[in-house]
């Protein structure tokens, strides 16, 4: 599943202020718990803190893609913020993280959860798309540059 299918305004915020990898994802959280009235923020970092645990999820390039699965729901959320200022998220390339993209999924969506994280990794291994995406002024204006990109 394309994941600009599944990304909202509401869900996409631009130049977030945020200081730590705890901080940036307690504010995924809140955005996606404002969309999953069933399921608390606190349950929500929960799942991605356990992801975490495996392995972080900066995969390079000032890039994570945090995600959680989570049994309490069917819906898909996508949330999408860019940091103000990159932050340490312990990426595999040791670079600071500024770019984040949140995934929650059912737990059992283990298939299109797949087809999802590829999506948002094939589209931001795109250098240029990722520095329009770092020049973004707006939620609004980040929002339309992801909802464009094939």
């Amino acid at each position: 599943m394309k994941f600009q299918t599944i990304l909202t305004p509401d869900c996409t915020h631009c130049a977030v202020s945020g200081t730590s990898k705890k901080r940036i994802l307690e504010q995924l959280c809140v955005t996606a718990a404002e969309k999953l009235s069933d399921i608390s923020q606190q349950d929500l970092l929960e799942s991605l803190m356990v992801r975490e645990r495996m392995g972080s999820t900066g995969i390079g390039g000032g890039i994570a893609i945090p995600h959680g699965r989570l049994s309490e729901t069917s819906q898909v959320i996508c949330v999408v913020l860019t940091s103000a200022k990159a932050i340490n998220f312990d990426a595999i390339d040791n670079r600071p993280v500024d770019i984040f993209i949140a995934l929650f999924v059912p737990e059992d969506s283990c298939k299109e959860h797949l087809s999802t994280l590829q999506s948002i990794a094939q589209l931001f291994s795109d250098k240029q798309i990722c520095k329009d995406v770092r020049n973004c002024q707006t939620d609004q204006e980040l929002f339309e540059l992801i909802q464009q990109q094939k």
